[in-house]
C-alpha cells in the first residue's frame, strides 16, 4: 500500500480578469456572414470580451496581483509561477517571466505551459507536484489567452467562438490529509494535430510574406471532428478519474468543464449522468478563452457560493494537440 501524501496542494484563492470591451453576436454580424441566432443555437455564446492595447501578460499579471491581495501575501512569498497559454506575448522570455518581474516575486521561478484549452488543468497538476513533494509552499497557476490575436475574422467558423480573458489560483501547502488535490489524469494524442492548430510562427513556418499571405498565423479547426472528440474524451476522462478514486458523478458538488461550446458541456454532463445544477456554465458571456475558461468559471462559481469546505470539485478540459485531462480536488476554503 502506498504511503499517504505528507503534503497536499490546496487552492486558497481564485481570481479572474476580463477585459472591459464587450463584443456581441450582433457586432459580429457586421463583420462576417453570421447571425446572433446561428451562434447562439450552435455554441451558446452571446458575447465575448476583447483585450485592446495590451497582451496576455497584462491579464496574467492582473490575476496574479489579485491572488496575492486575496491572501495578503508579499510577492516574495511565491515560489513558482506557471502560466498556461497559447498566446504568449512573445516566444521568449516566457509570460511567466514577465509576470514575475511585474509583481516583484523576487524568489519565484516560472515557465509557460502549452496545452491549448487543456493548459490550465495541465498546469494545475504540474504545480501541485511541487507542493506535494515538499519542494515549494506557494505556487501561482494562471491560465489566460488573448485569442483575438490569433483569430481570423474572415473565418466565420472560428471567429465567433473565442474571447480574451484570464484566471488563476494560488496553490499552497497543507498537511490536512483529506483536502486539496486528490488525483488527476492527463492525456495527449498528437495524431489530432490536423484537427486543431495554428501552423504559422514556429520553426516549421516562420513568419514570412508567404506565411502571412496563407493566413497561417491564425487558429484553424475542424469543428465537427473536434466536437465529437471533446464530448467523448471529456466524459471519459472525468468518469475514469472518479472511478479510480471510488467516486461517482453524484458525489461531486461542482463540475467545471472547459467552456468551448454549450452543446459539448451539455452532452458531457449527460454522458456522466450529472445533474445540470452541478455544472458551471458561463460560455454565454465570455466565449472560449482557451487556457482561461476553467479558472474564470471557477472564480465566478466561488463568488456565487457554489463551493464550501469539503466539497468535491472536478475540472476537465479538451484542447488542441489533441490534449485532454481532469483534476479532482476537495475544496479547502
Amino acid at each position: 500500500m502506498a504511503e499517504p501524501k505528507r503534503y497536499r496542494a490546496i487552492i486558497t484563492a481564485v481570481e479572474r480578469y476580463l477585459p472591459d470591451k464587450v463584443v456581441t453576436n450582433h457586432d459580429l454580424e457586421r463583420i462576417v456572414e453570421t447571425s446572433d441566432s446561428w451562434i447562439r443555437d450552435r455554441t451558446g455564446i452571446v458575447e465575448r470580451r476583447i483585450l485592446e492595447g495590451e497582451a496576455t501578460s497584462f491579464m496574467a499579471t492582473e490575476v496574479a496581483r489579485r491572488l496575492l491581495a486575496s491572501r495578503q501575501l508579499d510577492p516574495a512569498e511565491i515560489d513558482l509561477i506557471i502560466v498556461a497559454t497559447i498566446t504568449p506575448d512573445m516566444f521568449f522570455p516566457s509570460t511567466a517571466c514577465l509576470v514575475q518581474d511585474r509583481i516583484g516575486a523576487s524568489r519565484a521561478w516560472g515557465f509557460d505551459l502549452s496545452a491549448a484549452c487543456s493548459g490550465f488543468v495541465y498546469a494545475l497538476a504540474t504545480g501541485a507536484q511541487f507542493i506535494e513533494s515538499g519542494a515549494h509552499r506557494r505556487v501561482l497557476v494562471i491560465g489566460g489567452d488573448k485569442m483575438s490575436a490569433i483569430t481570423d475574422m474572415q473565418d466565420r467558423s472560428t471567429c465567433v467562438l473565442f474571447g480574451d480573458g484570464a484566471g488563476g489560483v494560488l496553490l499552497e501547502r497543507s498537511e490536512e490529509p483529506d483536502m486539496g488535490m486528490i488525483d488527476f489524469e492527463m492525456h495527449v494524442d498528437g495524431a489530432g494535430c490536423e484537427h486543431l492548430h495554428m501552423k504559422g510562427g514556429g520553426s516549421l513556418f516562420p513568419a514570412s510574406h508567404e506565411s502571412v499571405d496563407q493566413r497561417l498565423h491564425y487558429i484553424r479547426q475542424e469543428g465537427r471532428t473536434v466536437f465529437k472528440f471533446a464530448v467523448v474524451r471529456m466524459a471519459e476522462v472525468s468518469l475514469s478519474l472518479l472511478a479510480r478514486n471510488g467516486l461517482k458523478a453524484d458525489d461531486l458538488k461542482l463540475f467545471v468543464p472547459h467552456q468551448a461550446n454549450l452543446r459539448i458541456i451539455e452532452a458531457t454532463a449527460e454522458r456522466m449522468h450529472l445533474a445540470r445544477d452541478k455544472v458551471m456554465v458561463n460560455i454565454d458571456r465570455y466565449a472560449n478563452t482557451t487556457g482561461g475558461t476553467i479558472p474564470i468559471a471557477l472564480s465566478e462559481a466561488c463568488d456565487q457560493g457554489r463551493l464550501e469546505r469539503g466539497d468535491l470539485l472536478l475540472m476537465t478540459a479538451v484542447g488542441g494537440g489533441m490534449t485532454w485531462g481532469s483534476a479532482l480536488f476537495r475544496w479547502a476554503i
